[in-house]
């Protein structure tokens, strides 16, 4: 486990350019194997869930190149076989859920876990998943702790409506659906940027997807797919972030190739909080010195309030930084996680900084700003932005804070303390000398 210790009361400020969106480049890496054909992936970042994926593809025989540096993969399935694969997924990465359409495509049966790993936002089911691919012609059982899935030669065409709108419930279904007999309509669709991609992309491989960016996806099953050359989306979290950040510490910083097709509804929260965002071209800005007035409602005896639910609502794993930034705003804020039922236990660090939060329920909580925070040891949870709120939180106390546990940032930030030191932070591991402290 990784420690640091960060210097708080110091402006951020700076140009940086955002990396390729991890759970976009999860699903078109599981969607390489639905060709023979050479599939090359741009954009794609250097992170560990990536990095466990390719494995899962390699050791089923693909050929990779990965050029790091230049953020270019290239994968080549034309010799899969199950010689060196046992048929089970790794049970470390939620992600590798996405892989069950795909290998069934290719090897017709397959054996899971029951629990797939993730985080600790709460309970990750694998129901929606089995339970869409049985309509679609799966077959299913049990043995011991393990379930066995088989088709018999190809998923079938179906009207589906899953509970709610689960990303890789969605991805599996389009994976399934696109070379399945006849036409497949999925109601209550999940339509995050990173779904959009995943659907992008199987059509420049000769899917036919329409309704892309909706919750109802009509996909028409083909006979087959073809290779291609893709571009996956820069990552609306990690833009969000650094504009975060900026705000936080009160400098200016600029995110360039930041999709602003995708941030009106993300803009507006920020703004609940006195926080500005613009846009020149594709590049966001957020200027020094934010305001942190809170808009002030039309309706009496209302209280601001910034709800997280699936897409195109504001995204649930963008909550957390929300929740710092509210720490600076001259006012009071509802926050609602709709979602994850684990998902605001970790502001209790907060608290220890000096918060006024109070917690409702698992899922809503009042902060009361503005707080004056000190700076603390402090226990970084298993959410990514959680624990990069963390971090935003000890920039804006002043004095030395300690992090103790922040690995989880590298299943979805590459570089990302090197990042923050190029605009302008103070961190070190703990351990390191201070010479370039």
């Amino acid at each position: 486990m990784s420690d640091i210790r960060i210097q708080g009361g110091i402006k951020l400020g700076g140009i940086i350019t955002p990396s390729g969106n991890k759970n976009a480049v999860l699903p078109a890496l599981c969607a390489s194997l639905l060709t023979n054909e050479p599939v090359i992936l741009h954009n794609v970042p250097d992170l560990t869930d990536v990095q466990k994926i390719v494995q899962v593809l390699e050791e089923l025989g693909a050929k990779t190149e990965w050029d790091k540096q230049a953020g270019r993969i290239s994968i080549q399935n034309s010799s899969l076989s199950l010689d060196n694969f046992d048929g089970r997924l790794p049970l470390g990465m939620r992600a590798s859920l996405l892989l069950i359409s795909p290998l069934l495509q290719r090897f017709k049966k397959l054996t899971i876990g029951s629990s797939i790993g993730g985080c600790t936002l709460g309970i990750r089911e694998i129901d929606p998943h089995i339970g869409m691919l049985r309509e679609m012609g799966m077959e299913v059982g049990r043995k011991d702790s393990r379930v066995w899935l088989k088709i018999r030669k190809k998923f079938k065409g179906a009207e589906l409506w899953p509970d709610y709108m689960s990303v890789t419930a969605t991805e599996n279904v389009v994976m399934a659906a696109v070379l399945a007999e006849g036409e497949t309509v999925l109601n209550n669709a999940a339509s995050e940027p990173h779904v959009q991609d995943l659907c992008s992309m199987l059509n420049s491989m000769g899917a036919q997807i329409s309704g892309i960016g909706s919750s109802r996806l009509v996909i028409r099953g083909v006979g087959r797919l073809h290779g291609t050359e893709f571009r996956v989306s820069s990552d609306h979290h990690e833009i969000a972030t650094y504009l975060a950040l900026g705000a936080a510490t009160g400098g200016r910083i600029e995110v360039k190739d930041a999709v602003p097709q995708f941030f009106p509804l993300i803009t507006k929260q920020f703004a609940k909080l006195g926080v500005e965002i613009k846009y020149k071209g594709t590049t966001a800005v957020v200027e020094e010195g934010q305001r942190f007035v809170p808009e002030k409602p039309f309706t009496p005896n209302y209280i601001p309030r910034i709800e997280a639910a699936p897409w195109p609502y504001f995204p649930a794993d963008l909550l957390p930084l929300t929740i710092a930034l509210s720490l600076k705003t001259r006012g009071t804020v509802r926050f609602w996680n709709k979602v994850y039922e684990g998902g605001l236990f970790w502001v209790s660090e907060l608290v220890k900084m000096g918060a006024k939060i109070e917690i409702c329920d698992p899922h809503r909580i009042i902060v009361l700003g503005p707080a004056v925070l000190r700076a603390g040891q402090l226990e970084c949870p298993y959410i990514i932005r959680a624990t990069v709120a963390l971090m935003m939180a000890a920039m804006m106390a002043e004095g030395e804070s300690e992090l103790k546990n922040i690995d989880t940032i590298y299943r979805a930030h590459p570089n990302f303390l090197e990042n923050l030191k190029s605009l302008g932070a103070q961190i070190e591991r703990v351990g390191e000398t201070r010479k370039n402290a």
